[in-house]
């Protein structure tokens, strides 16, 4: 089976042992539980796109593994067209589900960044993690999978690394090493898409030095290994019951994140791909930022492609002509293309590495990470402007309230406009959930701060060849030396 059908997919979760909870109900099944229904919805919507003559070869490769057709959120990146072809996915996956989908991308992203890592941790140390991965990744392609990923800590104090932590487990940690595998502790949070994903793919959490040895691993566990817990996180769209069906149209979409704790958890040797390998942890983390960073500047376009779009219809839906709003639309294209074009940009002047990933230029990657903490916040902005106050506030009755006996007929007289009170409360409320609501993915911290990035950034830029430049220019011979730091 290379590729699973839409109700083999959400059959494959069905089958999973129960292990996630939220506002303190064990989940009995992801598919239909209210907290987890729509993010599976979204997802599964991936399996129905990939079958569909329109959309699979963007949702479809070949594995230069075994040659067989597989999902691209399988696959290793080995080209500049697969990346942008990452860009062009992501875009298609908020258009398509009205939010994010990231219990395939970020999985996806963890396996790329970690299938260069381990090359070069085999050839250094003379491991064998980079065998150990392609083995693992043959069958998950066989077996189509679901894989999220995994990456932050809880940190716990911010001015301590993690072996300085007054208690060890505030970053994901190794307690025991056995002849055929590891046991781990601690945690990893705010993890998107764990809901709809049926294994999940843990990546260190930082850069780590040697003190922190036992903190650099990485590894792959079902989502419902023995030992794991997993909490879903609050989101704005909790407690708006009776407002759903106005919410989410065809409840396709709905972005969930959640806490995972390990309570020594087992994993088998044939599944670790670092243990201990501080000096490879930065590799992997710059290896994910690249791909992430660039890639992202699609989702955020999808995602403001659907507010363009839900703010206009809102105006027309109020009798506004779409003309009335050129100006404020022009930025909105400005803004999304922005993100897309920085991300492709980033995708094409990347490099193959010896292992056959396909890198983006790191330096771009993260100029886009800055782009996308700030501009779809404009976006939104703009979007709220247009649609007007029933849209930014989202005062107005619930979709129950439409259809009350005593004073639904009002409710429906008094919404309508040029369009019917159902369709203008519709649109409205796609606004509100784009723009402020739960179909908002994370632009400011996503894949790492805007600050992070800009670190990244000062780390690249080659600021002393361009001031060579400028004197070569300006004929200037005489050294002209950054001043010395004062002492205070």
């Amino acid at each position: 089976m290379a590729l699973k059908t839409y109700d083999q997919y959400k059959e494959s979760l069905r089958k999973m042992r129960p292990n996630m909870y939220k506002f303190g109900e064990l989940i009995e099944d992801v598919t239909v539980h209210k907290a987890t229904k729509n993010t599976v919805e979204g997802h599964a919507s991936i399996f129905k796109a990939a079958q569909d003559e329109k959309t699979k070869d963007l949702l479809t490769t070949t594995s230069h593994l075994t040659g067989e057709p597989i999902s691209r959120y399988l696959s290793i990146i080995q080209s500049a067209d697969d990346m942008i072809n990452n860009c062009k996915m992501k875009r298609f996956g908020f258009q398509n589900t009205g939010t994010c989908t990231g219990g395939r991308c970020v999985g996806w992203t963890a396996i790329n960044s970690m299938y260069a890592a381990t090359y070069d941790c085999d050839k250094e140390m003379g491991t064998d993690y980079h065998e150990r991965l392609k083995t693992w990744l043959k069958d998950a392609q066989e077996r189509d999978i679901t894989l999220s990923g995994a990456l932050t800590d809880p940190k716990g104090d911010r001015t301590k690394t993690p072996s300085l932590q007054d208690d060890p487990d505030m970053n994901l940690h190794i307690v025991e090493k056995r002849a055929d595998g590891i046991v781990v502790r601690g945690a990893k949070v705010m993890i998107c898409g764990v809901a709809a994903s049926n294994e999940i793919f843990v990546l260190p959490g930082s850069a780590y030095r040697e003190d922190d040895k036992d903190y650099s691993i990485s590894f792959v566990i079902p989502r419902d290994v023995k030992g794991l817990t997993i909490v879903e996180a609050t989101h704005p769209s909790d407690g708006r019951e009776g407002r759903e069906g106005f919410d989410i149209p065809n409840e396709l979409g709905g972005i969930t994140q959640a806490y995972l704790f390990f309570e020594d958890v087992f994993v088998p040797n044939e599944r670790v791909f670092m243990c201990g390998e501080y000096k490879f942890t930065k590799n992997a983390i710059f290896n994910f930022i690249g791909a992430y960073r660039s890639a992202i500047g699609g989702c955020v376009a999808g995602q403001g492609d659907i507010k363009i779009g839900a703010a206009i219809l809102t105006a027309r839906a109020n009798g506004l002509s779409a003309k009335v709003f050129k100006d404020k639309l022009s930025q909105m294209y400005v803004n999304n293309e922005t993100t897309y074009a920085v991300g492709v940009a980033a995708s094409v002047l990347g490099k193959k590495h010896d292992s056959g990933v396909w890198q983006p230029d790191l330096l771009l990657a993260n100029v886009n990470k800055v782009h996308v903490a700030t501009l779809p916040y404009q976006t939104n902005r703009l979007a709220q402007d247009i649609s007007g106050g029933i849209a930014e506030t989202g005062c107005m009755p619930s979709a129950i309230d439409f259809e009350h006996e005593k004073y639904g007929h009002l409710v429906k007289k008094y919404m309508k406009a040029v369009a019917s009170g159902e369709s203008r409360a519709r649109a409205a409320r796609l606004v509100e959930w784009a723009t402020i609501g739960a179909g908002v993915p994370g632009c400011m911290h996503g894949g790492g701060s805007p600050d992070g990035a800009k670190l990244v950034l000062s780390m690249l830029s080659d600021l002393e060849s361009k001031v060579e430049k400028a004197k070569r220019l300006a004929g200037i011979t005489e050294e002209i030396n950054e001043p010395a730091k004062k002492k205070r």
